[in-house]
């Protein structure tokens, strides 16, 4: 039997390598990579060898066996299968493709050195490919400002995704390695400076991601009531930033602009069962907050039909799933007449982006009986208005209409015609950019750090910025999925082994001894991965008497606590 690939597919492309017939697809040399909603493994190639299902190759468990597949689960066969149906892809090469690593032995004097501030995702693939590079001795120093480490994964990720939040499995074998040394609690710009990083290693890479929303830019966009994303989304996933807010759920409607992943993780929380959120790892303050919430629906709002819809085709399934519990609703005018470009996608396959638009017409006619709640997806409309005088009250929506625009693609415009939804809560879920960082260039437009390939360039000159490089979200802006930072981060990687193999980076001028004595002067509660170890430890345990994955530890000064044990912060160097 075939194995299939579902929807908790990380994309990191792990399994790609390791299986021998070269099945896994689209790989990372591959066109569309980068763009990839998961990856896919061909029926008709796969030899049910198994080599993709070992925990260390597919951490979040996404690959079964075909007679594995469940009821919620039993689309992703049609999925993988009607991927190859592209004759483009028809002709994947058969042999395995291993990717060449460099053997770099570098001409520096002792082992390269490498900070990395930030320690999510793109953080923690460049540090595992750095210290899985044959013939490199390297020394790894990750930097985060909170006193927890694997960013996204931990406060991002939702909290009813327990199975995508298993990546950080690649992320610990990573941190058990000789030469990686976790720094938490300690902030660049506030512990330390960019200046004294340099001068403690060879190189430096940026992974910071993108933590501020893109701004609607208008009418009643600052009410209260009218929320961000980030902010939402930090408070029920226990993030110290978000920790205290308080939302107002009182209202029977909440809409949410933006159709992506993040928003569809927004009304699925919203809407979930409290019984069910409770299994979750779920901040406290949310699920009580939840549990005693007035919303009975909630609206998501996209500019685009449902084929161009910016969520993922298996984040909508995942939404599907919720049928019994929640019912679907579709709000999309005259979206099924849509005079697409002929050459814009092909109509009649089973693409990522067909598949869409199939899944919602299947939506918009299926029933629910009985359900508490309702979530519409509601498409073609974009804000014009966010209504009230005091605080969020409704919102006014303009229509849009799809139209050809040329090139073979098709576009929105605006008609004339709008509605009004009353409302209590809106959340702004339409994007995310990076902020600047000091000492170092910054693209305002774009809101990254401009690069060339990871290597951080001065913008209008295109001059290097020797030593320093970027990773992950602010290097390419806000895309992809937790695995698309692997290959973002390896092309990185790479531009630093080559940097130093090559004699271009500077060694430093001070040893790993004197930057453990200023992070402690700086920073004495900083904690190293095994006061980051205690601290998920007493999590686990708390969640244990109620059968949840943990109990998050939602404040700075309780991390500090629960890591103070530990008073051997350092030890490693001595």
């Amino acid at each position: 039997m075939p194995h299939v690939i579902t929807q908790q597919c990380c994309n990191d492309a792990t399994c790609v390598s390791v299986c021998p017939v070269n099945c896994i697809h689209p790989t990372p040399d591959e066109p569309g990579y980068a763009r990839a909603e998961m990856l896919y493994i061909d029926p008709a190639t796969c030899i049910d060898c198994g080599a993709c299902t070992d925990v260390d190759v597919c951490p979040v468990d996404a690959i079964v066996p075909d007679f594995a597949l469940t009821p919620a689960t039993a689309r992703y066969a049609e999925l993988n299968a009607h991927y190859f149906d592209d004759s483009a892809r028809t002709r994947y090469r058969r042999e395995r493709v291993a990717r060449r690593r460099p053997n770099n032995s570098g001409s520096s004097v002792g082992p390269l050195r490498v900070a990395i501030v930030g320690s999510g995702p793109s953080a923690c693939y460049a540090a595992d490919e750095l210290t899985t590079t044959p013939g490199l001795d390297v020394e790894v120093h990750i930097f985060d400002r909170l006193p927890t480490p694997w960013g996204l994964v931990r406060y991002g990720v939702a909290p009813d995704h327990q199975r995508t939040k298993s990546a950080t499995r690649t992320f610990e074998r990573m941190a058990d390695r000789p030469g990686v040394f976790f720094h938490l609690g300690v902030e660049i710009g506030t512990h330390l400076t960019h200046d004294e990083l340099r001068t403690h290693h060879h190189a430096v890479i940026y992974a910071v991601g993108a933590p501020a929303d893109k701004r609607l830019g208008i009418p009643g966009e600052d009410l209260p009531g009218s929320v961000s994303a980030t902010d939402l989304v930090g408070w029920y996933n226990g993030h110290p930033d978000h920790a205290d807010h308080v939302f107002d759920l009182s209202a029977e409607r909440a809409v949410i602009l933006g159709n992506g992943n993040v928003a569809l993780d927004i009304a699925r929380i919203l809407t979930r069962d409290v019984e069910e959120l409770a299994r979750t790892d779920i901040a406290d303050h949310a699920l009580s907050a939840l549990a005693g919430s007035g919303i009975r629906e909630v609206v998501v709002v996209g500019r685009r039909d449902p084929a161009h819809a910016a969520y993922t085709t298996p984040e909508l399934l995942g939404l599907a799933g919720l049928s019994t519990e929640v019912e679907l609703t579709v709000d999309c005018p005259s979206a099924m007449d849509v005079n697409y470009p002929p050459n814009e996608f092909d109509q009649t396959s089973h693409s990522p982006t067909t598949l869409k638009a199939q899944i919602v017409d299947e939506l918009a006619v299926q029933t629910t009986r009985g359900a508490m709640r309702r979530i519409v997806l509601r498409y073609l409309s974009s804000p014009a208005e966010i209504l009230g005088d005091d605080r969020v009250r409704g919102i006014r929506l303009r229509r849009n209409e799809m139209h050809a625009a040329g090139n073979d693609r098709s576009a929105i415009r605006p008609t004339k015609v709008t509605d009004v939804l009353e409302c209590g809560l809106v959340v702004r879920s339409v994007g995310y950019r990076g902020l600047p960082v000091p000492r170092l260039p910054f693209d305002i437009e774009r809101g990254i750090i401009p690069n060339r390939n990871g290597q951080v360039v001065e913008p209008g000159t295109g001059e290097v910025r020797v030593g320093v490089y970027v990773a992950g979200w602010i290097k390419r802006g806000p895309s992809g999925v937790i695995g698309t930072n692997k290959q973002c981060s390896i092309e990185t990687v790479e531009r630093i082994l080559d940097d130093h193999a090559n004699g271009r980076l500077t060694p430093p001028a001070a040893d790993s001894r004197s930057l453990l004595d200023l992070v402690r002067k700086r920073s004495p509660e900083a904690i190293d991965y095994e006061g980051w170890q205690r601290i998920d430890k007493v999590e686990q345990t708390a969640g244990q008497p109620a059968g949840r994955p943990r109990v998050k530890i939602v404040d700075v000064n309780g991390m500090v606590e629960a890591a103070s044990t530990n008073p051997s912060y350092g030890n490693l160097y001595l």
